[in-house]
């Protein structure tokens, strides 16, 4: 295992998950390096979302990337991957050597400001398959990520997701519980989130 790997992980008792939190999965300078790498070398795009019938442009920047062509598609949008490139492989390469999966397929999500987010959901699209292992990576500004139990009201949990760090849900998470990115009014960065998954 490569000594970039750090051995301090925060591992969550909740009910119905199995959610393990690397604070410094990336150190400060290599963080630092990837997130400008990203910033400038990802082909960003705006999809439209249309939400209880109205359409607005996703609050965020998004690109996909994965093998063999296939499709990805939430909330009625369907993202057509570009070939993996080589600073993709190689956070990729990074993260399969912990988490022991061989991922097909990264969602980029590039929340410009504190106005950028992303609303409740599961990532429980059918071609994830059952018990889908969700590898998510940050670079940037920290930001807040909150689950919430689907039918547990008070089983909530509020994660700062730090510059490098790294979170991993898997087993029946995303069957039971749904996650959110919320706005802030407070005067934040830009922050860069790749996740990882595999496509059945």
């Amino acid at each position: 295992m490569s000594s970039l790997f750090p051995t301090e992980n925060i591992q969550f008792d909740l009910p119905d998950a199995a959610i393990v939190y690397y604070p410094d999965f990336f150190g400060k300078e290599k963080a630092d390096t990837l997130f400008e790498k990203l910033k400038s070398e990802i082909p960003w795009q705006q999809d439209d979302i249309t939400v209880f019938g109205k359409t607005y442009p996703q609050p965020r920047l998004t690109a996909l990337y994965g093998n063999e062509g296939k499709p990805y598609s939430y909330s009625n949008i369907v993202m057509q991957p570009h070939p993996w490139n080589a600073l993709l492989q190689f956070i990729k390469s990074e993260i399969e050597e912990i988490v022991e999966e061989n991922f097909t397929t990264v969602l980029l999500n590039y929340y410009r400001d504190g106005k950028d987010s992303n609303g409740w959901h599961a990532d429980n699209e059918k071609e994830l398959g059952r018990n889908p292992v969700i590898a998510s990576v940050s670079f940037g500004a920290e930001r807040s990520f909150h689950l919430q139990h689907n039918t547990i009201k008070e089983q909530k949990l509020k994660i700062n997701l730090e510059h490098g760090s790294l979170l991993i849900m898997k087993g029946t998470t995303q069957h039971f519980w749904k996650h959110q990115i919320p706005k802030t009014a407070k005067p934040i960065g830009p922050r860069i989130n790749l996740t990882f998954r595999i496509i059945k």
